[in-house]
């Protein structure tokens, strides 16, 4: 690892739902915060510890994803979502799925990248995209402009499809769960660079931070870790960000974050639930659990994902799979 080396954008995501061409206008500010995660590895969770760090209080004047709108997302011109960064007053989080290869790097902000099992990411985006309702395909193609034809359809609902192409290929994508795995997983590790948001997404977008974890203003937070131990998480976050929490006060910014008050809490916390992108705002919060792949997944499956899985380095498949309670150091 190069002590001295750092992030370059080396290209460009863009397809139906994303493009992150969008950033090239965006305009930091010292210590702003950007939560870089793929999708369906805590993204919301993140976003919200953010805002309870930030404000010391689990009583906001907007809803959340007011406060922290995703950045390549083509739902609302990007004009638009420039504007509402640029009018915050307060310290600035910032929602990107983008990897660090195709993001601009800044030496004067905070990155946040959150890890997750992928198979769990896997089973947990089945579930998110069932649950997307045809408005989300409404809301792009009034702003996609380039590539504003949603990808071919298959035999399941146009909004499942639609949402779908940000994490899988589905012009030619298998009815059953397995098989979808097994393409989704060759696709995830295929050999050769690409920017297509398509055919990557988890694996790829935290390898791609793994080689800079040695920067200062990059901190590595994992889902399962999350899971064990919110409290020392939150406060391992706070440390980082330099935001210093009341000691009477951090219990209550906890409890605000549990998975379950989030859940009930879904209208003001699920992503855009104002505009009825979701079939159930509460489903978007499904289960949050560890290891739930292991009763989907069979002998193939597994077999296949360990041989594809071992181009990668010992410490990265290991912080990948179980998080940062696993290593030595990370």
């Amino acid at each position: 690892m190069n002590q001295h080396k750092q992030p370059k954008k080396l290209g460009t995501y863009r397809n139906f739902v994303i493009d992150s061409t969008r950033w090239d206008d965006f305009k930091p500010r010292d210590n702003d915060i950007i939560i870089s995660t793929p999708p369906k590895a805590g993204t919301t969770w993140t976003q919200m510890i953010c805002a309870l760090l930030v404000f010391q209080t689990s009583e906001f004047d907007q809803r959340l994803s007011d406060y922290t709108p995703w950045v390549d997302l083509k739902t609302v011109p990007i004009a638009d979502v420039l504007a509402t960064y640029e009018a915050q007053n307060h310290r600035r989080f910032i929602k990107t799925h983008t990897p660090l290869d195709g993001l601009p790097y800044y030496e004067n902000v905070r990155y946040i990248v959150v890890g997750r099992d992928p198979r769990d990411a896997f089973f947990s985006m089945d579930n998110h995209r069932k649950n997307t309702s045809p408005e989300f395909a409404n809301l792009i193609k009034k702003n996609a402009g380039e590539m504003a034809s949603p990808p071919q359809k298959d035999s399941s609902t146009t909004a499942e499809v639609d949402h779908r192409d940000v994490n899988s290929k589905t012009d030619s994508m298998p009815t059953d769960m397995r098989d979808q795995f097994c393409a989704w997983i060759r696709a995830e590790t295929a050999a050769e660079t690409t920017f297509d948001p398509t055919s990557r997404s988890v694996v790829h977008h935290l390898q791609s931070f793994w080689e800079y974890r040695h920067l200062p203003n990059i901190l590595f937070m994992h889902y399962a870790d999350m899971r064990e131990d919110l409290e020392r998480e939150m406060q391992r976050l706070a440390d980082y960000l330099q935001i210093q929490v009341p000691a009477e006060v951090f219990p209550k910014l906890v409890e605000a974050a549990q998975f379950e008050n989030m859940k009930q809490n879904a209208d003001l916390l699920a992503p855009n639930a104002h505009k009825g992108i979701w079939r159930e705002n509460a489903r978007f919060f499904n289960k949050g659990g560890i290891g739930q792949w292991q009763d989907k997944l069979g002998e193939r499956e597994l077999k296949l994902y360990a041989e594809l899985m071992q181009k990668y380095d010992r410490e990265f498949l290991q912080w990948l799979e179980q998080g940062r309670l696993a290593m030595a150091d990370v």
